[in-house]
């Protein structure tokens, strides 16, 4: 593909698969690189230097999967890079409710026996 007109960086993220791999003693997560082109502005605009941009992008992405319903609060802490009780507890700082799903569950239930 042809070069960007604009400055930007890579961002990297590792994201965890289910399946695990051995070395020596130790059983490793598999992971696998994505690679996303960021341009300068947003670092710029954002006022973060990389790694925070990353580390934040992570967190983000984890937050609207599991808000999604798309992972569970336990694999999207494993994206996000942190133990899954940070994760819990951060979620508020995104106005996301950690037991959204549940109470979905449980409202659907009383509506169905009325």
């Amino acid at each position: 593909s042809p070069p960007s007109p604009h400055p930007t960086f890579l961002l990297y993220f590792l994201l965890t698969t289910p399946r695990f791999k051995t070395k020596g003693n130790r059983i490793q997560m598999a992971v696998k690189q994505l690679t996303i082109e960021i341009p300068e502005k947003v670092l710029l605009a954002e006022k973060m230097d990389e790694q925070s941009f990353a580390r934040e992008t992570r967190m983000l992405t984890a937050v609207k999967l599991f808000e999604l319903g798309r992972l569970s609060s336990g694999r999207a802490a494993e994206l996000a890079g942190v133990p899954q009780v940070e994760f819990l507890l951060s979620l508020n700082r995104y106005h996301v409710f950690p037991l959204a799903a549940e109470l979905d569950d449980l409202e659907a239930e009383h509506a169905d026996r009325n």
